[in-house]
């Protein structure tokens, strides 16, 4: 019984091996790394409080911003600015992103404070509720709740109302793309949607991904665990919940122009791109980067890598040219 239990447990190996063999094949060799072997996909959720703790890093401040935390409206925020900002200007509310399950406002310190330094207007980003504590709606009320607080104190802020962006990466992007639609919906229209390889679509968790994609960083089990907690019920079903999933909007006439930015060998690549498709159909200006051989949050994962400098340089210089 020992002998066939070793030679499964070896063949299983062996076939795992030779999966991850393939798709690091199809990654950018400057975006390899031995962290990518490392999943989360069988840790328990009832350890990820604990891991949140562990997870917890700030990416450095630029020279010269600050990062003050703030209360809007009820929601923790931290708000990026530097003392050299004068006149009324636009303004980015940032989401960070996690699955919906992990994260906090300082791992995106690097991003938001890039943004004030060069681009001269202030960020917002929200620290919002998590999953499985907090499922659906509690973080998009948060969100939904801090871009409200931008924009009555925008003056108080120096922030012009109608150079408001919404942005996030993966989960925040889903985030960021729920938060616009909810203010089309409620008469409160921002400018400018940036979208980092978001977090669309539950039903992605039950397709199949072809050649491989999505084995890194965030794979399929990850994501159909993550959608399920967030949303209480099975990821793909009926059940979830209106709002919870961006990409099962069906009228996306009248939103605001957007960006997104997705690696081919991101799990989310077709969600987005089928996203960004749908947009376009609508009558919304889109602008769609497929960065190839990039796995989802290689830019955080590798952020020296040159292919990955110039995607958050064409995150910066879209964001610019929308409310700078």
């Amino acid at each position: 019984m020992r002998r066939v239990l070793t030679a499964v447990l070896a063949v299983a190996l062996g076939t795992w091996l030779v999966g991850v063999a393939r798709a690091l094949r199809r990654v950018s060799p400057p975006l390899r790394t031995p962290r990518l072997l490392i999943s989360f996909a069988w840790v328990p959720l009832g350890v990820v409080p604990v891991l949140r703790d562990r997870m917890r890093r700030d990416t450095p401040l630029a020279p010269d911003v600050t990062a003050d935390e703030r209360t809007a409206d009820g929601v923790p925020v931290l708000v990026y600015d530097s003392v050299s900002r004068t006149g009324t200007t636009g303004a980015l509310l940032w989401i960070h992103g996690g699955g919906h399950l992990v994260g906090h406002p300082g791992m995106d310190h690097d991003l938001c404070s890039r943004v004030v330094a060069e681009i001269g207007v202030p960020v917002v980003s929200v620290d919002y509720r998590l999953a499985p504590e907090d499922p659906f709606p509690a973080d998009l009320d948060d969100c939904s709740a801090a871009l409200h607080w931008l924009q009555d104190h925008a003056a108080e802020l120096g922030v012009d109302p109608a150079r408001i962006a919404v942005g996030g990466a993966s989960a925040g992007g889903g985030l960021a793309a729920a938060t616009v639609h909810r203010a089309h919906d409620e008469g409160r229209p921002v400018a400018f949607a940036l979208l980092e390889y978001p977090m669309l679509d539950d039903r992605t968790a039950l397709a199949r991904v072809p050649g491989g994609r999505g084995r890194f960083v965030w794979d399929a089990r990850m994501n159909k665990r993550a959608w399920t907690s967030y949303v209480g019920s099975p990821a793909g079903s009926p059940g979830v919940p209106d709002g919870a999933a961006p990409a099962r909007r069906r009228d996306l006439s009248g939103l605001p122009p957007t960006w997104i930015g997705v690696g081919d060998q991101d799990l989310f690549h077709d969600e987005d791109v089928s996203y960004a498709g749908r947009l376009r159909a609508a009558g919304v200006p889109v602008a769609l980067h497929v960065e190839p051989g990039m796995y989802h949050g290689a830019d955080a994962n590798v952020p020296d890598a040159p292919a990955m400098r110039a995607f958050r340089d064409r995150m910066v210089d879209a964001l610019r040219a929308a409310v700078g």
